[in-house]
Formats: C-alpha cells, structure tokens, sequence
C-alpha cells in the first residue's frame, strides 16, 4: 500500500514573498510587449517601480524586523527570513537591471521616434541649456537649502523616496572652510521630470529630469567650490505603521501621531547612482544603517517611476489603450430609473470596469434624496478623493437619515485621507465607527433601509472592490445589487456587530471572516474531496488575488489527491505548488496581467452538479480568512451565476494571449494561442460590455 504524502512537508510551499515578487516580473513583461500602446508600456514600467516601493516599505521592512529581533518562525515554506531576504536581493537585482535595460534600449528609443524625447545632458542645445539654466536659477535653486556636511551640520533627516544629491566639493569658503561632501535634498514640491517649452524643444516634446538638473547645474549652489562629482540616492523606509490598538483611546489621533514619522522611519533600501564612488556610497550606508545587501545600483535615475508623469501630460491617444465606456446595466439604463424599483424586481450584477460605477453612486444619490429611505449604512476602506459618495452620506445626514459608515483608518497608505474622511463625515452628523480592534475591517458593504408600503425593505450592494470610482475603472471587481431578504438581514447583522458589542452572530447566506468563511471554505474543498472519492462530479475554480494560507492549500492538495480538478486563477502570490506527482497534478495555476488590474475573488464549487457560486472580498490569505472583517456572498439567481461563471470564470482559463501559468519551481510561463483562435479575456469583455 502506497504511503499517504505528508501535506504539511515544507517542500510543497512557495515563500510568500518570493511569489509576491514574481508578480513585477509579469507586470515588467507588458512593458516589454510591443503590442501594448507605448505609453502604456511606460505605465508598466513604472507600476513595476512603484510595487517594488512598496515591497521593501512592507513586506522587506517586516522581514529585516524579523532578523532584527528574532521574532519570527518560518512559514510553510520552511525558510528563516535571513533566508529569504537573501533571495529576494538576488531576484530583486534581475528585477532593476530588467526595468532599467527596457527603459535605456527599448522605450526611449520608441518614445524618441514618436517624438517624445528624455535629454541627458549630453543632448542639450546651446538654447536648450541656456533656457534649463535660467529654469534652475528662477524656479529650482531658490527652494534649496544645499547642505555641507561638517560637526556642526550633521547628516539630515532624509524623507521616505525622496530625491537627494550628494556633491563631493574642493575648495574653501568663506568661513575659510575647507569643501567636502554636500547634500541637496529635493522637495516635494518640485516636478520630477520637467517639459521645455516649445521655443526651444526639437519639434515634438523634449523632458529632461530633475535629477539631471541638480546634476548639471550642482555647481551654482557652491558657488567658489569646484564640483568633482554628483550623485544621486533615495532611500526607502519601512512604511508600516504600529499602534498598539487595544492601549489607545482614540485610534485616528494615535494613527495620526505615527503618520508624522512615516516619513522618517528605518531605512530598509538604498538606490545609488551606478556611478557613485565606494567612499560616497560607504558614507551612506552608515548614515543610514545599512550594508551592502541593501544597496541597489541604477543605470539611470533613482526616480524612474517619475516618468509616468508624461502619461497624463501627452495627448496622444494613439499611443494608449481605446478610451473606456462602461455601460449602465440595461435595469437602470433608462434616464430617471429608479434603482429601487428595478432591484425590486431583480437582483442587479455589475461587471467592473466594463460597466459603469455610476450605478453606485446612483443607489446612493436616489438613497440620498428619497424621503421614504431612513437609514444608510456603509464601510469605507479606500475612497478617491472627492467621491461623491462621500457627498451623498453627508447629504442623507443633513436630511435627518440614520447613516453610520464604518471607516477603516488602517488601510495602508490612506491612512490619512481616511482620518480626513472621518473627521469631515463627523462633522456633517454621520455616526462613525472605526470597524473592531485588531481586525481591519475590508468587507465591501453598503446597505439601504427604506419603508415601503407600511414594512421596511433592505436594499444591499455586495462587492470584491472597494467604493473608488478611480480604481473602479482600473480594476475588475464584480457587485451585487439585491433587495433578496435574507442577504439584507445578514448584512444589518454585520453592521450590527461592527458598530455595536455582541456574541458571533449567525448568518443565514453570507459567509463572514474571521467567523465562518475559513470553517466553510474548508468544508467545501473537503466536501469536493469526498464527491471526487464517491465517483461524484467535483471540481473547484477560483479567482482570487492571493493564496498563502496553508491549511487551504493543505486541503487543496488533498482533494487534488482525491481526483478533484480544481483551477485556481491567482493574480499575485501564489504559494502552492502545483503539477507535483502524487499532490497537485490536477491543480493549474494561471495568473492573468492585462489592461486592468485583476480584482474579482470568486469561488466556484461543482457540488455533484448542483454548484455553487460566491463573490467575496477576501482572497485566500492568513489575514483575509483568520484576522480581517471580510463578507463572502453568494450569487443566488441562475442566469446571473451562469453570467459570473461565463464572464469571470471560463472566460479566464480560456485566455491565451495575457494568461502565465505556474510551475511547480515557483516560475510563470506565458501561455501561447499556438495553433488555437487567440482568446483574451479582457478584450472579450470590452466587446461584450461596454459601449
């Protein structure tokens, strides 16, 4: 008898971090494609840039704690985090030398033949320089405050990414002191890549960094000292804020305190130019705590994600993607619709970004105004600024409605623009909440009470995404608009708990972490498993963001062991392994990278041919099922299941044009058409969806 393998073997596991760098590499991979609009192969670029600030602001600052104090045990993977900040240097060095090889050999030679050039200094005109040189004087110089080093001005305070020149100087002032390192901190106010004006660009549009400029002209802000060299660092910081919730009596004011010194926290990485001598790059390392393993060297400036600057700055459609038109859904595409009466009729799916946000903030504008509406209730987590929706909570406060929003302050970089919202929602007479200690509160929820006819009736929109109609236009997310009774009464529960105290509350067909989603998610694997056993059909689809948490890929393994067929569509990090002999052969892992971010989580369960469908805001991590406030729903109407499966399920493992699967190695490979009818699942639902 063949002896069971142990599922709980580090061997089976990918390193979180790992995989979660993987990412950038496919990100990296649509810059590189021709195919994709120049500028837009651009915006790659610099989205690979700005998710590799994060990395180290995060997850690289958590582990460099770890080593720090010892803290930590190894996950399913097995691997120490001394281990595993070794690996992520090395594929973190392919990574830069990657985006900077594109940059320099690929996209600015593409963008020059388009006529958009970036000037090295090399490049300047007589007239261009001279027009630099008086830009510098007028509007660069005077908000500078050079710095030489010496007892009495010690290494500054340098902020968080922040742009900064260190000058190496000869001569003597007129202190009669003699010159030697200087630095010159850039500050924010000033534009990274700046655009000469037409008199002097070549015909097109020229851009010059500010980085080249601090550069060149280094040598009038040490006037009577002979600049002989300058080079220019950035370092990252560790950007997680702690607060120690349970000891603080006002959560916004504590956050509020340690916002200040974000800025300022531990230095975790440090970008030097490629040119930098040892002696100055030493001095910064010691300045800031650091060795070698923390630096990176850039065959160009620091601040290459500034470049994103020029997408807004150009018009030229024909270097981007077709401009987007979401639809309305054909229930509330009739000017004066009323998204109470259509809901009431039928539940109400919305398909981001193909179709339109606006039906949203719709619900909530009619919910607004409508006198028979007494009570909204919502949780906000990322909201653009100026939302309307923000607008329209006010607006029903003021009216006399009941309206509580619980606003999660901990969301990570809107820290602050949440305090602001809070504040702003206080002060219009919105009852605020700050969600539960200790559990971030991500579940995307928004409830209407209205009396009609002598009862009241809840309204409820459900959703993977968060109320942004920015990102609701840059994201997949998939919503439900429904008036069924049994979900609304569920999510008044929900709001019930999170506003007030109270015992673990039972729900009638939500699935709620940190509660009941992880107990019942493992029970529908275990339950496929147990059909797969009994000649029973059993499959499972997911689509999710991420998947690290081990007792699920545990239970996954098991039921691929079993004959489960289970596709997994994972945007980011992956953890298991799958195509292992005797684990994981019926498990396949596909990761998708297009136009728009992939964001929906859905959960597909065969159930011996009576499936079942979910949407969820969580993705299958730790945090999300075990130490967050998520709400998984279920997609109760048939033709709108059958849609979600068709749209966001089937339409995905069909793709083959912007589709990676992965190996067993933790590597992505690009999926070709081959011989087949290439298939996308983005351009499909642009067909299909929007106008």
């Amino acid at each position: 008898m063949t002896q069971a393998p142990d599922l709980s073997t580090p061997e089976l596991y990918l390193n979180r971090e790992l995989a979660a760098l993987e990412f950038n590499f496919r990100v990296l991979a649509q810059a590189r494609d021709p195919a994709t609009p120049l500028l837009e192969r651009v915006r790659y670029l610099c989205i690979s840039t700005t998710n590799l600030d994060e990395y180290f602001e995060v997850r690289v600052a958590i582990l460099k704690q770890h080593v720090a104090f010892g803290d930590a045990r190894p996950g399913a993977d097995g691997l120490p985090p001394s281990e595993i900040l070794a690996r992520i240097r090395e594929r973190t060095l392919e990574l830069v030398q990657a985006q900077y090889a594109l940059w320099r050999d690929a996209l600015q030679p593409a963008l020059a033949a388009e006529g958009i050039r970036f000037l090295t200094r090399d490049k300047w005109t007589v007239k261009q320089k001279r027009w630099l040189q008086g830009y510098f004087q007028n509007e660069i110089l005077p908000v500078l405050s050079p710095l030489g080093l010496d007892p009495a001005h010690p290494f500054p305070r340098i902020l968080n990414k922040s742009l900064n020149i260190a000058v190496v100087l000869e001569g003597r002032d007129a202190f009669g002191r003699e010159g030697h390192i200087a630095l010159v901190r850039a500050p924010r106010s000033l534009p990274r890549i700046i655009r000469l004006p037409a008199e002097v660009a070549e015909p097109g549009c020229d851009f010059v960094f500010l980085s080249g400029l601090l550069n060149h002209f280094a040598d009038e802000m040490f006037p009577g000292f002979r600049v002989k060299g300058a080079y220019q660092f950035r370092v990252t910081r560790n950007s997680e804020l702690v607060v120690e919730e349970e000891e603080v009596e006002n959560l916004a004011s504590a956050l509020s305190e340690e916002l200040i010194g974000r800025g300022y926290a531990r230095p975790v990485r440090l970008e030097i130019a490629e040119n930098c001598p040892k002696p100055i790059a030493d001095m910064l390392m010691a300045n800031f705590e650091l060795d070698e393993q923390d630096i990176y060297r850039c065959a160009g400036p620091v601040n290459i994600n500034r470049v994103i600057a020029i997408y807004d700055q150009l018009d030229r459609p024909d270097l981007k993607f077709p401009k987007l038109i979401p639809r309305m859904p054909p229930a509330l595409a009739v000017e004066g619709a009323s998204v109470f009466d259509a809901v009431a009729q039928r539940d109400i799916l919305l398909h981001h970004p193909y179709e339109s946000f606006g039906a949203v903030v719709e619900l909530l504008r009619q919910a607004s105004q409508d006198p028979n509406v007494l009570a909204i209730k919502q949780t906000l987590y990322r909201v653009d600024q100026d939302s309307p929706l923000v607008g329209y909570l006010v607006e029903a406060a003021r009216a006399g409605k009941d309206v509580t929003v619980v606003v999660e302050l901990r969301a990570r970089f809107d820290e602050a623009a949440n305090i602001h919202l809070a504040n702003r929602l206080q002060e219009a007479g919105v009852q605020v909440v700050y969600g539960v200690v200790g559990y971030k509160t991500h579940a995307k929820m928004l409830l209407v009470v209205r009396r009609e006819g002598g009862r009241l009736r809840r309204y409820a929109h459900l959703s993977t995404g968060n109320y942004n109609q920015t990102t609701a236009r840059l994201y997949t997310d998939l919503a439900l608009i429904t008036a069924h009774p049994e979900i609304g009464e569920d999510v008044h529960k929900v709001f019930q708990q999170l506003s007030g105290l109270g015992p673990v509350i039972k729900l009638k067909r939500l699935l709620q972490s940190p509660f009941t989603l992880h107990r019942e998610l493992m029970a529908k694997i275990e339950r496929e498993t147990r059909h797969a056993l009994e000649g029973k059909p059993a499959r499972i689809i997911a689509r999710i963001n991420a998947l690290n948490e081990a007792s699920v890929v545990e239970a996954l393994y098991r039921a691929s062991g079993a004959g489960v067929e289970i596709d997994l569509i994972v945007r980011g990090a992956c953890t298991l392994r799958p195509g292992l002999p005797g684990v994981s052969e019926r498990i396949r892992v596909r990761s998708l990278v297009g136009r728009f971010l992939e964001h929906s989580r859905v959960y597909w369960f065969a159930n011996a041919g009576e499936p079942e469908l979910y949407c969820a805001s969580a993705d299958w991590m730790e945090r999300n099922l075990l130490r967050r406030i998520e709400v998984c729903f279920p997609i109760l109407d048939p033709e709108l299941a059958g849609r979600v499966y068709d749209e966001a399920l089937a339409n995905y493992l069909a793709d083959n044009t912007q589709a990676w699967t992965l190996g067993a190695d933790g590597r992505y490979a690009r999926v070709e058409p081959g011989e087949a009818m290439p298939h996308s699942a983005q351009q499909a639902l642009l067909a299909k969806l929007t106008g």
